[in-house]
């Protein structure tokens, strides 16, 4: 029986739900998995940074990072603890990729960089006028060419 609780357990961690709001009678604003009246429902589209969702998106160069050497194009704003920082990391130097890493946490002006570039996850990777939200080795090497 433990075993397949644990199973179950498995599963439900790659089940993707959807997510709907709508408006009663009332007035009142309700939210759940599934919409009491479809006339009214709204579907919520909520974007998650994971390794199934990488985003990629171009942005304008940016001025306010003076301490990098403008001849390295790959710049990373990471955490010590975080798994696609390691990851990241890990293929950068796989591929002799030079790069250059911000650790958010211990980086006042790095951190204010981050936060100036939209970052609302780790990590965040410049390569050019590319920001990628995330990690994916694929999608990193698609931008990096």
């Amino acid at each position: 029986m433990k075993y397949l609780a644990f199973i179950l357990f498995l599963n439900s961690s790659f089940a993707e739900a959807e997510i709907y709001k709508w408006i009663d009678k009332k007035g009142k604003v309700h939210f759940g998995d599934s919409p009491r009246t479809k006339d009214n429902a709204e579907k919520i589209v909520i974007d998650v940074i994971s390794y199934k969702y990488v985003k990629v998106e171009q942005i304008e160069f940016y001025q306010s990072d003076k301490t990098v050497n403008k001849s390295l194009d790959v710049k990373m704003y990471s955490t010590s603890w975080c798994g696609y920082c390691k990851k990241a990391r890990k293929h950068f130097n796989e591929k002799n990729i030079k790069f250059v890493e911000y650790d958010i946490e211990k980086d006042k002006a790095a951190k204010k960089r981050f936060k100036e570039l939209g970052g609302q996850g780790v990590p965040l990777i410049l390569v050019g006028k590319n920001k990628m939200s995330g990690f994916s080795s694929q999608r990193f090497d698609k931008i990096y060419q």
